[in-house]
């Protein structure tokens, strides 16, 4: 039996979101959701009060870049890509979650 969606971590959706655009490109909002969401393979559930804030501080922080176009299904929508300094704050927030989840890993095994 799978356990209920969950929130999504303190601290993570940045670095999902910019992982997603990096590996993937320009997507609109709710296709970068349904994409983590995918990844997460049932584990996570995002909503519209979850990503959307999410990618407007990350435009604002200059780590997106988000333009207007089309959907598959002839709808407008904003297609947000990944910058320049995005990639190095993903490179940095990369760095700081495998820290820390070698150090949770430590701790949970009893390690000193």
């Amino acid at each position: 039996m799978t356990p209920p969606p969950s929130e999504v971590p303190y601290g993570t959706l940045d670095l999902m979101v910019l992982k997603t655009l990096e590996g993937l490109g320009p997507l609109h909002g709710y296709a970068i959701a349904r994409r983590i969401e995918q990844i997460a393979q049932g584990a996570l559930a995002l909503n519209q009060g979850t990503i959307y804030p999410a990618l407007l501080r990350l435009e604002q922080k200059g780590w997106i870049s988000g333009t207007w176009g089309v959907s598959e299904n002839n709808r407008r929508a904003r297609y947000y890509a990944i910058t320049k300094a995005g990639k190095k704050q993903l490179a940095q927030e990369a760095d700081t979650w495998a820290q820390t989840v070698a150090m949770m890993e430590r701790l949970l095994r009893g390690e000193s």
